[in-house]
């Protein structure tokens, strides 16, 4: 079965970190993105900024006021979705010789001097992928919109049923680290491209056995507004989340774990 474990609210102090690339999907971000890379510190050796296809310009708000040298910018020719983009950030990434790779969104909700502490269950060998939570403490779930709240019991709830993995909560939350050999082992060309990226990827990381570990943080709420519809999302999430939940079943039960009792139960 997939493993989760919950990690404490900060990282060893003088954990050495191994090379880490980040990861920032963007559309609609030109009122954000520069001061997300302005926070991101250094121990990041390569930061890959994709634009989705974006109708506001956002790598050529980048490419022209950002003097950072460790920012390239990644360019999809179509709007392929918040998944999309970080399939595509992921491929450049792993051209690098980063061993961790984070993503960020560029909205700010996500405060990048988290970094250090989203890696360091990969960097302690303790995880292969690691995610945020923001529902571990009480205190940081007052600020967030009512609306949010429910949903994500909602969502966490049918992603432990796909996934497995039945410690892990908040699966929407996009603030993650992955190790290389894990983001290598999955098949990338299969996950969604939309909304649904999140929850697809622990249910192929669970496919895989990874380890998942959930690290306690807290979102920062301005001015931004969602990309998500909510009459059109609930839907393909029920749907998504009903069909890997089965999938998951009979891979685990009746093709790679299959035996006699299997077939008498």
């Amino acid at each position: 079965m997939p493993t989760t474990t919950t990690n404490r609210p900060e990282a060893k102090p003088g954990l050495s970190l191994p090379p880490i690339a980040v990861v920032i999907p963007c559309y609609r971000e030109t009122g954000h993105v520069l001061d997300v890379l302005a926070d991101i510190g250094p121990e990041v050796m390569a930061i890959f900024v994709v634009d989705d296809a974006c109708p506001d310009g956002t790598s050529d708000l980048v490419e022209d006021a950002n003097t950072d040298p460790r920012v390239r910018v990644v360019r999809n020719a179509l709007n392929s979705g918040v998944g999309g983009a970080t399939i595509a950030g992921y491929r450049a990434a792993l051209t690098t010789d980063a061993e961790i790779i984070v993503k960020i969104d560029g909205d700010g909700q996500m405060d990048p001097k988290l970094i250090p502490v989203i890696s360091a269950p990969i960097a302690e060998g303790r995880a292969d992928y690691a995610k945020g939570n923001r529902f571990h403490r009480i205190q940081a779930v007052r600020d967030m919109p009512g609306t949010r709240i429910v949903g994500n019991f909602a969502l966490s709830f049918l992603s432990k049923l796909s996934s497995g993995y039945w410690n892990v909560f908040d699966p929407t939350n996009g603030f993650t680290a992955i190790h290389r050999k894990a983001a290598n082992d999955l098949p990338l060309d299969m996950l969604s491209k939309g909304f649904f990226f999140e929850s697809d990827i622990l249910f192929q990381l669970g496919l895989i056995r990874a380890v998942v570990e959930d690290v306690p943080m807290a979102a920062r709420y301005g001015q931004e507004t969602s990309g998500i519809y909510i009459p059109r999302v609930v839907p393909e999430f029920l749907f998504k989340h009903a069909l890997n939940t089965c999938k998951r079943i009979v891979f685990n039960y009746f093709v790679r774990d299959a035996s006699i009792a299997t077939v008498i139960t």
